[in-house]
């Protein structure tokens, strides 16, 4: 008979579990602590203890990670972690360091169904969701690959496939990572949720009250770019779209983030800038413009600089913070929009 999986079970159901095995609750509060804060995967490892609740624990239970078939470097420090899953569907992850932080992009499905027109992802189809395990799965592997006392410091859902598509399991693995006491305890000012545009998934977010960061893929300032680029906005437009981004709560200093790949002569013009003014004014917004890294058979083109630059004046001139983000990892096809793996090798 197979196993259940410890790891994506919140602090509580450790708890409870420990109970039902006849043990204190005190006993889940150390397993969760032993996996979540201190990285181990070793049920012996967890000397502390009782030897005759491990076994009774290993009897029901295991401790089961994504394989990490392989980590490839890139030039400019960052590496592209690709992960076999328990049946063989391969998902990737990127870590990322930068100025003395170190991001994890993570993946929460085996490929996406949106489609949208720039993304290598787009191309796979959805296969399946990834489980809660499999998402806190990669930031625990990806800590074990870091020397010393180097850890993580922020997560981006960024990677493949649409967060908010695979809801329950996204919640389940932010309330472990952000469990301050027995999860692995991330500041969610640390943690961003990105979306192609998924209104009712952005407003149950807002309902979670988890205080993550919220990314906005945009892409372009009108429906009728935005519904060639992105089929998902032929079910929520702009307008729809922009009414949740209001109606998603803000702590103090909080912006909503806009993604936003520039692609040449499709929505890189000056008049497709003044647009995107307009449509955020009033927003607490940040503007992350993206150069488009490229992919075999794309049909799209990265616009030169001086284009990119006289786009990001026009935002900057109309209040918007508004910054250039060069993707890492565009030589290993880890960058935006890069990341394909085969479903099953």
């Amino acid at each position: 008979m197979s196993r259940s999986n410890l790891i994506g079970l919140q602090s509580t159901e450790l708890e409870d579990l420990a109970v039902a095995l006849g043990a204190s609750r005190y006993r889940g509060r150390q397993l969760a602590t032993w996996m979540y804060r201190k990285g181990v995967v070793d049920l012996e490892s967890m000397t502390d203890l009782p030897r005759d609740f491990r076994a009774r624990l290993a009897e029901s239970h295991e401790i089961v990670l994504p394989e990490l078939e392989r980590a490839t470097p890139s030039q400019d420090g960052s590496r592209k972690l690709v992960f076999r899953l328990a049946d063989d569907r391969r998902v990737s992850a990127v870590l990322m360091p930068d100025d003395g932080r170190i991001t994890l992009c993570l993946s929460t499905q085996v490929g996406c169904g949106f489609a949208c027109a720039f993304c290598l992802t787009g191309t796979m189809g959805l296969d399946r969701n990834l489980t809660a395990a499999e998402i806190v799965g990669q930031l625990i592997a990806a800590n074990a690959l870091l020397e010393g006392e180097e850890r993580v410091t922020h997560l981006v859902f960024m990677g493949m496939g649409e967060p908010l598509a695979n809801f329950t399991n996204l919640v389940t693995a932010l309330r472990i990572l952000t469990d301050a006491k027995l999860g692995i305890g991330y500041s969610p000012r640390r943690i961003t949720v990105s979306t192609v545009d998924l209104v009712s998934g952005i407003d149950k977010l807002a309902r979670e009250d988890l205080k993550v960061n919220l990314a906005i893929s945009l892409h372009a300032a009108s429906d009728e770019v935005r519904g060639r680029l992105m089929p998902v906005n032929r079910s929520w437009n702009l307008e729809a779209l922009m009414a949740a981004v209001r109606r998603y709560p803000l702590a103090t200093r909080q912006r909503v983030f806009f993604e936003y790949v520039m692609l040449e002569d499709v929505n890189d013009s000056a008049e497709e800038a003044q647009r995107l003014a307009r449509l955020l004014r009033g927003v607490r917004a940040k503007v992350n413009l993206i150069p488009f890294n490229d992919w075999d058979d794309s049909g799209f083109r990265r616009p030169p600089l001086a284009r990119i630059l006289a786009f990001q004046a026009v935002l900057i001139a109309a209040g918007i913070t508004t910054t250039v983000r060069w993707s890492k990892g565009e030589d290993i096809g880890a960058a935006c929009g890069q990341l394909k793996e085969p479903v099953v090798a």
